[in-house]
């Protein structure tokens, strides 16, 4: 696929920031925002299960969606002293996504700060996301087009992202936040989804304390090279019609879809992802 490295910067200053990235809305990879962070030093798989063990934690895997799930309905559960277990003794595709896990263990807190760099964050909600050798997170976009910050820790993740102008090019599915999940970002096959030949993203390789910026709408996808894990503070969107899209997904779009999957069951799933391929190869002048 057409990727380009996302820039890199040791260090960056609030000015830099907003100049460089957040207006013109440009990924980048920060090496040392969290340096001074005590999460920089103390936070592995093993401090996680020595201070969160105990908790039991929402599970997905890879499984295509199906009109029996929920919005960001899990797939199992499990102590988290076992998953990191599980993490460490083999590959596996349960990964843990979205989990606030703040909530549980309160004292995590004073392990970070919100950085300064001119996001107003949003406090409450910052969420983990943890996952195995090779396991992935399909191609998708957040429902409320945030601008996220994004925290690695404990070993390495490589991390594919498309801006959203290039969304006609990736096969998205009608009346939601993914693409065609039957598409390897790895290894796309092109006879089968030609017009992602055409399309032209990013790429990066998180290491330990290393910070991805996300801007608003960016479609990405998430590859763990190792077991590890990640945070995600996020900030509204500054467009209005980003944050008009924002509202449209959360209030509409989300509850139409939830409506039509009781109405026609895994009929509707089916034609979603039939139209994903029918209306991208006709914008394109393709055979359909």
């Amino acid at each position: 696929m057409k990727l380009t490295e996302i820039h890199r910067v040791k260090s960056i200053t609030k000015a830099e920031f907003v100049k460089n990235y957040l207006k013109p809305q440009k990924p980048v990879v920060i090496e040392n925002l969290i340096g001074d962070w005590p999460a920089y030093d103390k936070w592995s798989l093993d401090y996680i299960k020595e201070i969160a063990g105990d908790k039991e934690v929402p599970l997905y895997d890879d499984r295509p969606v199906t009109h029996e799930d929920g919005f960001n309905q899990a797939h199992a559960k499990m102590k988290m002293a076992d998953y990191i277990d599980l993490l460490k003794r083999e590959p596996t595709n349960y990964r843990i996504f979205l989990y606030n896990i703040m909530k549980e263990v309160p004292s995590l807190k004073k392990d970070f700060k919100f950085p300064k760099i001119g996001l107003r964050l949003i406090k409450q909600i910052p969420m983990v996301f943890f996952g195995g050798e090779n396991s992935k997170v399909f191609m998708h976009h957040d429902i409320d087009w945030a601008n996220i910050l994004h925290f690695h820790f404990h070993g390495k993740k490589r991390c594919i992202l498309f801006p959203p102008d290039q969304t006609e090019n990736l096969y998205k599915v009608p009346h939601s936040l993914i693409t065609r999940e039957d598409i390897d970002f790895d290894h796309p096959d092109y006879e089968k989804f030609p017009v992602l030949k055409k399309a032209e993203g990013l790429v990066c390789d998180l290491k330990h304390g290393e910070t991805l910026y996300m801007p608003e709408g960016y479609w990405h996808y998430m590859k763990y090279v190792t077991p590890g894990f990640s945070m995600s503070l996020r900030a509204l969107p500054r467009k209005p019609k980003h944050l008009l899209q924002a509202v449209y997904n959360v209030f509409i779009m989300r509850h139409f879809d939830n409506l039509m999957r009781r109405r026609k069951g895994q009929a509707w799933i089916d034609e979603k992802n039939e139209r994903a391929i029918a209306e991208t190869h006709k914008k394109h002048g393709l055979a359909v």
